[in-house]
């Protein structure tokens, strides 16, 4: 039976919920979501632990998941803005610094996708704001100590597989620089935003050499799979194209749902995922 890791992506807080609570209930929603997409019981997919790092990206004295475009710092702005610059859109649609222009932006993308205009405001103040929350932060420790978090539950759970999503596939990528004596068989990273120029890629702890990323030295094998539709994973094809050493044969677009483009339970019920924690082909 696989060891297998998860490591969350965005909008995963748990309030009143310790740390070890969170990893937990993430771990059991992964299990059910696993054993849908392989057709078996929870008890057949493997041994799962889950690395639960969002409560270390709350800043004190700051609200959680209420807040808005109007909530966002000028750095957390930032980084939407740099997100837009590779969202191809029209012309007419406004790109600007200001908050209505990046309304106006979003309000474009939500017609595009057949999404709520709400829902998509929602969902990338959330997304930028733990983004920027784990690249710098508040008093610039979140990246280490989600790090630490991550490798501690790597040594404690060594896995076979380690499923990354979303920011979880950032912060597992630098971790696994970060303590090169981590060995992982397979490294899944799904819905990854590790090729967004400027707010992710251009950021990465060790930085890409040449415009290049580099496989890190403790994984054997690494495969990303990505939504077509997925408005985190852009460039579409950037992970493969800016990073050596993934698996080219066994990556790539995965459709997952129409309106649920980013949630890991629909990505970890495709049988490529299933595909990929069976037993290798012959």
């Amino acid at each position: 039976m696989k060891r297998i890791v998860g490591v969350h992506g965005v909008g995963q807080h748990r309030p009143g919920l310790s740390a070890t609570q969170a990893a937990e209930e993430l771990a059991e929603t992964w299990l059910k979501a696993l054993a849908r997409g392989a057709g078996t019981a929870t008890a057949d997919v493997g041994d799962l632990a889950v690395a639960y790092y969002s409560d270390l990206l709350r800043r004190p004295g700051r609200q959680g998941g209420a807040q808005g475009l109007d909530d966002l710092d000028p750095a957390e702005e930032e980084l939407v803005l740099d997100w837009l610059r590779e969202m191809d859109l029209p012309a007419g649609v406004a790109a600007g610094r200001a908050t209505g222009a990046i309304r106006q932006s979003l309000s474009w993308l939500a017609q595009t996708w057949g999404l709520g205009a709400p829902l998509t405001e929602w969902f990338v103040s959330t997304c930028f704001r733990e983004v920027h929350a784990y690249l710098q932060g508040y008093d610039g420790s979140a990246r280490f100590r989600v790090r630490a978090r991550i490798a501690e539950t790597l040594a404690a759970h060594p896995p076979d597989v380690v499923i990354a999503h979303s920011l979880g596939s950032v912060a597992t990528y630098e971790t696994l620089w970060a303590y090169p004596h981590l060995k992982v068989d397979l490294l899944i990273t799904l819905g990854s935003p590790l090729a967004l120029p400027y707010a992710v890629f251009d950021r990465l702890e060790p930085l890409p050499l040449n415009g290049r990323g580099q496989r890190p030295p403790g994984v054997r094998r690494w495969v990303n799979l990505a939504d077509p539709g997925d408005i985190v994973a852009v460039p579409p094809g950037g992970v493969e194209a800016k990073f050596d050493g993934v698996d080219l044969d066994r990556s790539g677009t995965v459709p997952i749902h129409v309106f649920d483009f980013h949630r890991v339970a629909n990505y970890l019920a495709t049988s490529r995922v299933a595909d990929l924690l069976g037993p290798p082909p012959a």
